[in-house]
């Protein structure tokens, strides 16, 4: 049995949405638990909940029951600004979309968030971005880039804030495939480095196959993949 503390508790949690005049139930009791250290992926058909799922535990939106717990605290209780304050200290996210900010250099773009959290570490940074391939490139602007180039600066900008937990949507969904595995590999790598837990939306069962363990949803709930 491992002694691995869960840095992510998920307990019945459920999610519906009106659509006109019908109720659409989204998530139906779904449960999970992910330890500290460790990655899932998470898959499904399009409209299981997957997306809703990670939301939720990023305090996007909120549940309509069950509980979220994420480093021993409760999320599901907190208001906006609760939420908000989690995200900044100990959730990091990254999206199929890449979500830099254009205005800002590629090496501003990978400090953004670890200056948000008062965590900013310069050698820190340059060790990530090192990592990443990206040397030389903190003068650029993301339209400079290519689409690999951008989504990891992505991941370097989640990773340079140490969040506890990484939340990660696609993140190689907008990348030809052999970009998509380099990438994935590196994010898989860095989060291993930093003893983060890692929730990975994917459509894909090859590139599910590479994290820790795997969670198929289907209606809703928790089922047989």
């Amino acid at each position: 049995m491992s002694a691995r503390a869960p840095i992510l508790e998920v307990s019945d949690l459920r999610k519906s949405y009106v659509e006109g005049e019908e109720r659409i139930e989204v998530l139906r009791g779904v449960s999970l638990t992910l330890e500290t250290g460790c990655s899932l992926a998470l898959t499904g058909e399009s409209g299981s909940g997957k997306s809703t799922l990670l939301h939720l535990v990023a305090g996007l939106d909120a549940a309509d029951g069950g509980a979220i717990r994420i480093a021993g605290q409760e999320v599901t209780g907190l208001s906006d600004a609760g939420r908000a304050r989690l995200r900044r200290d100990a959730v990091g996210l990254v999206f199929q979309q890449f979500n830099l900010i254009p205005s800002l250099t590629v090496g501003a773009n990978l400090a953004f968030q670890s200056r948000l959290a008062g965590r900013h570490d310069a050698a820190e940074v340059a060790r990530l971005a090192d990592r990443l391939g990206l040397a030389g490139l903190e003068a650029r602007y993301p339209e400079q880039l290519s689409g690999g180039q951008q989504q990891r600066v992505a991941i370097g900008r989640t990773l340079a804030a140490r969040p506890a937990l990484v939340l990660a949507d696609e993140p190689t969904g907008n990348l030809d495939e052999a970009t998509g595995d380099a990438v994935l590999d590196l994010m898989l790598e860095l989060v291993a480095e930093a003893g983060a837990g890692l929730l990975m939306v994917t459509h894909s069962p090859r590139l599910a196959a590479r994290l820790d363990g795997r969670l198929h949803l289907s209606g809703g709930r928790v089922a047989a993949a």
